[in-house]
């Protein structure tokens, strides 16, 4: 009776390890790094044409682009990536929860954000514009926007942003989506439509609108682009290297080429590892 007493709980000690080898092949370590290096969790934008999106085919955009070539010099290729949607709100609680190991998602370098997060890069500078339709000459300027139906989705600071600093008679329209904006556009409802010009290119270069639409090239706002990595990941180092090895080797503007130059997006230079310009 001993014996199958120490027998059972022997097995039972057997089971629960079993269980905890068969559970644990995910395990993360301090930078949300998975333990065995076969998977690399990415965050993206879903939503965001010409940037990051998710696609029937796959994800496409800048971002991904970047972000594929950043995780093939940490060592894996794109069939080991994990893309993961990273809400503009969520960023930095999937960072701090290790949720992920780094994002790419149009994600600006701010003081605010600096707290919480660290950043790799800038890998991008972006600014503030508008999108006007191609035929429209009568915005040629922000203070042109006076009295012109300004668009922007809701919970975005951009067309408040214009209206309290350069076009005070501006009409602030709020729409649920870039992409309610956008039709609004078309069909005459709206005047212009405000956000990155990044953003805003690649939109615009989607098949459908394909010289419908041209950028006001205003340069409102400087948004400096950043990988965002956990507080004191080691990965930021690893980041800044890739994304210098792909400035250097052309892949960088090939990116922006492929995924915003359709809409007339004309870059600035790829920023300098920690150039923030303010």
């Amino acid at each position: 009776m001993k014996l199958r007493k120490v027998t059972a709980a022997s097995a039972a000690v057997l089971a629960l390890a079993v269980g905890a080898t068969a559970c644990g092949g995910g395990k993360k370590d301090d930078n949300g790094s998975s333990g065995g290096g076969h998977k690399i969790a990415i965050g993206i934008k879903f939503d965001q044409p010409g940037i990051g999106q998710k696609t029937p085919q796959g994800y496409a955009g800048f971002d991904v682009d970047v972000a594929t070539y950043v995780a093939k010099k940490l060592g894996y290729s794109a069939d080991q990536i994990e893309w993961k949607e990273s809400k503009s709100a969520d960023r930095e609680t999937m960072l701090q929860r290790g949720d992920v190991d780094f994002i790419a998602a149009s994600y600006s370098i701010t003081p605010e954000r600096q707290q919480k997060v660290d950043f790799a890069g800038p890998y991008l500078l972006a600014h503030q514009d508008v999108l006007v339709r191609a035929d429209d000459t009568s915005i040629k300027s922000p203070s042109d926007l006076n009295n012109k139906k300004l668009c922007s989705v809701t919970g975005s600071t951009s067309a408040q942003n214009v209206h309290d600093k350069l076009a005070p008679k501006a009409q602030l329209q709020e729409y649920p989506t870039y992409s309610a904006c956008l039709t609004g556009l078309q069909n005459k409802a709206i005047d212009a439509l405000t956000t990155d010009d990044a953003i805003l290119a690649g939109y615009a270069a989607q098949a459908q609108f394909k010289g419908k639409f041209k950028l006001g090239g205003f340069k409102m706002t400087n948004e400096n682009y950043g990988i965002g990595v956990k507080k004191g990941s080691d990965l930021k180092a690893k980041i800044n290297k890739a994304l210098q090895d792909m400035v250097a080797d052309g892949s960088w503007q090939k990116a922006v080429d492929k995924n915003l130059a359709p809409a007339g997006y004309k870059n600035e230079p790829a920023p300098k590892i920690g150039e923030i310009k303010s």
